[in-house]
């Protein structure tokens, strides 16, 4: 090992005795403080003049994808060592000193470590120098991210430790420096971007992306370090360090060529071997180093998984080739969706995936027209399968997928179907900018497998909201719109409609819906609903002026005050109201704290306040409370297209915060009973919940109403704590030092003592 070392000391000085080593660490700690500068100062001039707020600066400034500038450098990083490693070893070769060193008492093993130490010494001063940088930004921002930096730390120079040793091995191949340094720049070239080659092809995706180092060092800069990444990159410096010491021992004993191919297969193949079982889940060890811990499954999740036992989970994923979601979900993008798992596998190993290709017809009205005009579905695929230059055979005909599982009802769509103790249920994707499921609708998929769905029934018989239809009016965004992220289908529950006449209300109802009834309720409705009521079943009226509501709410002791609530505006009508969430509706659902600090509001158009008349043995809390300041209660009749409207006293009008949401609870039996009033329907209404002239919480609020329904069992609301990293804690003069230290100073030093370095050098 001494030996070792010296050698290492002595590759070291000709390395800082190089002007090359110099100006590539001049270079490097430039473009990252360059970038680091530019991003702070242009964040802390938006903080003073604009107030602009921030989240999540750590990563933004330092990680992110396509911003970060530690990202950003591994898109350029593989340029600076094949320049160092060009002359490792081909300079000796070259000169001839190579046949010294080999009749020396030293191994061939100790100068190819020596001179790959000198290598990890100088990428460690290089991480140094970006270290530098990565000090700067614990000064200028608050609760800055430490670990997730010394996570992209670790991973760029665990990269810069593999390439030196790529690098090595390409020296060695040849007594040319300059045709080493090019052969290095296509070996890291083809490293960097065979990670997208061949993904449609089963037998190589495994492969290529196995090879593929950047990718593996995206996920340290994301604050996600694996025993399985780090492994990898130990087993790339063992191959390449075994096939530089193979080679120059062959080029000195000169064995057989059987005898080489088997030697450099043993070493190729122990290494694939050893990344192939750290690469078992059951192996590999996760940390996540992020501060919200944004990597990892929230406490709810991993219970849920927990929960599952050893039994399996399989997922299943149907792909329509000839649906437009089929280019999120083809061959090729099966490595970026098995990432995307890769978070539940690390709490359940046994989660089996798999993927079903076909082609099938979509509901689309201009499906048939244009250049499919008057072609069979055969047809059509055919013609795109050829415009694509896909394997049809891998797609199953339409007759082969119903015979499989029938997703008529799901517009044969991509759609995955997750199976678990002989349970099904269907995880859907979203017409959304997310468009994957997230966390939240994946543990509400695997609940729904091990729970009873909660049933929420739709009372239908009264000209009420309906949820099947698209109107302005009714309720299908909110009930059953499978594409929407946030419909209460895809939040775990079972949406149905009742005919309170017809029918009675069933035992295992989780929730009687009955939003804005038109007619009167005779006798026969008023006895179920009271019985309903009595056995202690969960309710929500949602009551419009002037309807038939007052036999329902005298059911519950509850009141809609005479008239409606006014809120004149600059730029809606004056019926439009917009009542804040209370401190005690927040108890709901933790959804509506952000609403609640934020005051977000919840429109509601043509509300009115709600009076209790009598409590029942109800404990009744406000949920939305009406502005006294910018609102008030009128008597008479509303002319919304009058002149501005006015507060009148003498025509009835009364200032006054009114509640407009009403919870009422009581203990039932051995079970909490709760229902909710709203002096209006049309908050959850289609048109209020595609609202876009200001920002609302009425789909939060909708949906923490449908959870404390139906006991908080669904939605689950997996949350993510909130980024403490939000504030630029630097002034402007602050920032023009650090511009002239990062961009000036240390540059400048670095440049005066190289330059020192080298005259000295020459002079001796």
């Amino acid at each position: 090992m001494k030996k070792t070392l010296q050698i290492a000391r002595l590759e070291l000085s000709l390395l800082f005795y190089s002007p090359i080593a110099w100006l590539l660490m001049i270079v490097l700690f430039f473009q990252v403080a360059y970038g680091f500068i530019g991003a702070i100062e242009s964040m802390q001039r938006s903080q003073e003049w604009y107030k602009t707020t921030f989240s999540f600066l750590t990563a933004n400034v330092f990680t992110k994808t396509g911003q970060g500038i530690f990202s950003n450098l591994l898109n350029t990083l593989y340029l600076y060592i094949p320049l160092l490693t060009m002359s490792l070893i081909s300079r000796e070769t070259s000169s001839g000193t190579i046949k010294l060193l080999y009749s020396s008492p030293l191994k061939i093993s100790q100068i190819v470590l020596g001179k790959f130490i000198a290598m990890v010494y100088y990428d460690l001063v290089l991480i140094g120098l970006v270290s530098l940088v990565a000090l700067g930004g614990g000064v200028s921002i608050n609760h800055f991210g430490y670990m997730q930096v010394l996570s992209a730390l670790l991973g760029i120079y665990l990269l810069l430790c593999a390439y030196s040793a790529i690098g090595l091995f390409m020296s060695s191949l040849t007594t040319y420096q300059v045709i080493a340094a090019i052969t290095t720049f296509m070996v890291f070239a083809f490293l960097s971007y065979v990670g997208s080659f061949w993904q449609d092809k089963v037998f190589l995706r495994d492969l290529a992306y196995s090879l593929s180092m950047p990718g593996r060092t995206m996920k340290m800069l994301a604050g996600f370090v694996t025993t399985r990444d780090v492994i990898y990159f130990v087993v790339i410096v063992y191959i390449f360090l075994a096939l530089t010491i193979f080679k120059l021992h062959m080029s000195r004993d000169g064995r057989g060529l059987s005898f080489r191919i088997s030697s450099y297969a043993f070493i190729i193949l122990s290494g694939i071997a050893v990344t192939y079982l750290s690469s078992r889940q059951q192996f590999i060890a996760y940390y996540d180093a992020t501060a919200t811990k944004r990597n990892t499954l929230q406490q709810k999740t991993q219970e849920i998984l927990k929960q599952t036992g050893n039994e399996p989970i399989e997922v299943t994923e149907y792909v329509n080739f000839l649906d437009g979601t089929y280019g999120r979900a083809s061959a090729d993008q099966r490595i970026r969706e098995q990432d995307r798992w890769e978070p539940y596998l690390r709490f359940k190993s046994n989660i089996i995936l798999k993927w079903v290709y076909y082609y099938d017809g979509i509901p689309d009205p201009y499906f048939y027209t244009g250049m499919n005009s008057g072609k069979s579905l055969k047809e059509i695929f055919d013609k795109k399968a050829k415009f694509l230059e896909t394997d049809a055979d891998r797609f199953k005909t339409p007759m082969e997928i119903h015979r499989l599982i029938s997703l008529h009802n799901e517009n044969n769509r991509l759609v995955m179907q997750v199976k678990y103790n002989s349970q099904s249920t269907f995880l859907r994707v979203f017409d959304d900018n997310d468009f994957w499921p997230g966390e939240t609708e994946v543990a509400t998929a695997l609940k729904r497998l091990m729970t009873r769905s909660p049933k929420i029934l739709f009372a239908s018989d009264g000209y009420e909201r309906n949820i099947d239809k698209a109107g302005g009016r009714d309720y299908k965004v909110l009930t059953n719109v499978k594409t929407n992220r946030s419909a209460l289908i895809n939040r775990g529950f079972t949406i149905d409609s009742i005919s309170l006449k017809g029918q009675e209300i069933p035992a295992d109802a989780s929730v009687l819906v009955i939003a804005d009834r038109k007619i009167d309720s005779d006798s026969l409705i008023i006895r179920k609903l009271r019985n309903y009521i009595n056995r202690g079943g969960n309710l929500l009226i949602a009551a419009e002026s002037g309807k038939a509501n007052s036999s329902l709410l005298n059911l519950i002791g509850v009141g809609l005050i005479p008239g409606s609530i006014v809120q004149p505006s600059k730029d809606f009508s004056p019926d439009l109201v917009t009542p804040r969430i209370t401190k005690e509706g927040t108890s709901l659902s933790v959804v509506l704290n952000d609403d609640f600090i934020n005051g977000v509001p919840v429109s509601m158009p043509g509300v009115s306040g709600l009076a209790f008349k009598e409590n029942n043995g109800f404990r009744i809390k406000p949920l939305l409370v009406s502005s006294e300041k910018d609102s008030w209660n009128r008597t008479g009749k509303i002319v919304l297209d009058s002149a501005k409207l006015v507060f009148n006293s003498s025509a009835g009008d009364q200032r006054g915060a009114y509640p407009t949401a009403l919870s009422l609870t009581r203990t039932v039996g051995k079970k909490q009973q709760r229902i909710v009033v709203t002096g209006d329907a049309d908050f959850m209404s289609n048109g209020e919940l595609n609202q876009g002239n200001f920002r609302t919480a009425n789909y939060d609020f909708a949906n923490a109403l449908f959870s404390w329904l139906s006991n908080n069992e669904f939605p689950l609301f997996v949350t993510h704590l909130p980024p403490n990293d939000n504030l630029i804690t630097i002034s402007s003069v602050q920032v023009k030092l650090m511009k002239i230290c990062y961009l000036g100073v240390i540059p400048g030093l670095l440049l005066i003592t190289g330059t020192v370095l080298l005259i000295r050098r020459k002079r001796k």
